[in-house]
C-alpha cells in the first residue's frame, strides 16, 4: 500500500530516470499488470493495456528462464523500428517498464535502469516492512444484520 509520500518519492525517481536515460516513459507496474506510478509521455497509448501486456510478457519470460534452469531473467528488451521497451524485474513482484526511441540507446537506458531499480527496490522493501508492522484494519458493525438498512 503506497502512501502519498511513497508515491511522490517513486514519481521523483522515475522523473530523474527519464531525464538521465533520455527515455520517453517509465512506470512501476506489478506483475499482475497494475500501474502504480509513471512518468513521461506515451502519446495516445492505453497505459492499462500496455502495463498488462508488459506483465504478461515478463511472466512468459519468467517461465522460459525456469525451463533454461535460471531462477529469473532480470531484464527483457524488445527492439522495434522506432520504439523500444525495456522491462526490469524488481523485488516485491514489480517491474520497471521503460519506453524509449532512437534518440537514446539501450546502453544508456540499461545503465540508469540498474541504478533506479536498486533505489526502487530499497523503497519497496521499506514499504513492505512498514506494512508488516501495521495493525490490521478492524471494521466495526454487523453488515449482514437484518437491522442494517438496505442501500437502494
Amino acid at each position: 500500500m503506497l502512501t502519498p509520500e511513497d508515491q511522490a518519492l517513486i514519481q521523483n525517481l522515475l522523473n530523474e530516470f527519464i531525464k538521465k536515460s533520455e527515455a520517453q516513459w517509465s512506470a512501476l507496474v506489478d506483475k499482475g499488470g497494475n500501474l502504480f506510478a509513471q512518468q513521461g509521455n506515451t502519446g495516445s497509448l492505453d497505459l492499462s493495456i500496455l502495463s498488462a501486456l508488459a506483465a504478461g510478457s515478463f511472466a512468459a519470460t519468467h517461465e522460459l528462464a525456469k525451463r533454461l534452469g535460471e531462477s529469473e531473467f532480470s531484464a527483457l528488451y524488445h527492439e522495434g523500428q522506432g520504439q523500444h521497451i525495456l522491462m526490469s524485474a524488481l523485488h516485491c513482484e514489480c517491474l520497471l517498464v521503460t519506453i524509449f526511441g532512437d534518440k537514446t540507446n539501450i546502453g544508456l537506458v540499461r545503465f540508469y535502469a540498474q541504478q533506479v531499480t536498486e533505489q526502487l527496490n530499497a523503497i519497496l522493501k521499506q514499504i513492505q516492512a512498514k506494512e508488516a508492522t501495521m495493525a490490521p484494519l478492524i471494521v466495526e458493525g454487523d453488515f449482514l444484520s437484518s437491522d442494517t438498512a438496505a442501500i437502494s
